[in-house]
């Protein structure tokens, strides 16, 4: 199966917008401020930028709010060339328990993460609708861990769905993983050592244990 390039394909949506002197809305789903931090420093200097902080998979309780938290004082701190604003959805849990029932036992990263993926990035559709923004999109393809084809493939088609253009993104391209590490040292932010849910930290607890 060949890989598509999705950076290029945003490199070349950018270009567009340069050269057509606007600034787009983009509602940028975000699971965590280090994920965000290159992604916002990068997208900033083209987008209006909301941040949808929506993540129902995050366990416990106080993991959630610690990550919202985060978000919210790192969006506050970032100098950025076009206003970022931060927008938190409802922390329905037991949304992502009911997507989950019968995929407990799926390997990390496999069939559970991408009903995940699609559980996080339909609320965005919709919400970016709501908002009659021009694109949305989300900070997940950053990490090494996910799975930047699946996760664009997912999102183009929800675009198609809820008629608002889907910003391809693989965001960990062009040392952006990396960056995102040294953003998050330079304002210390809370780096957590899961994905998020319940099963990603039984498995990082697994793997750990076998260490």
């Amino acid at each position: 199966m060949n890989q598509i390039n999705y950076q290029k394909k945003l490199d070349a949506i950018i270009e567009t917008i340069i050269e057509e002197r606007r600034v787009p809305s983009l509602l940028l789903h975000s699971c965590c401020a280090p994920c965000s931090s290159y992604c916002l420093e990068y997208l900033s200097e083209y987008f209006a930028i909301t941040v949808f902080y929506y993540n129902p998979n995050i366990y416990p309780d106080e993991e959630y709010w610690k990550r919202a938290r985060e978000q919210q004082h790192f969006i506050e701190r970032l100098p950025a060339k076009n206003a970022i604003q931060y927008l938190e959805g409802v922390f329905e849990k037991e949304q992502f328990y009911q997507m989950a029932k019968g995929l407990e036992e799926c390997k990390e990263g496999g069939e559970r993460c991408w009903h995940c993926y699609e559980l996080r990035l339909r609320k965005t559709a919709e919400m970016a609708k709501k908002l009659q923004m021009d694109y949305f999109s989300t900070t997940l393809s950053i990490s090494p861990l996910k799975d930047a084809q699946k996760l664009n493939e997912i999102g183009i088609r929800l675009g198609e769905e809820y008629e608002v253009d889907y910003l391809v993104s693989d965001f960990k391209k062009k040392n952006g993983y990396k960056r995102s590490i040294e953003l998050s040292k330079d304002y210390g932010l809370y780096r957590q050592d899961y994905c998020g849910c319940v099963f990603s930290k039984n498995f990082e607890n697994t793997v750990l244990d076998k260490e």
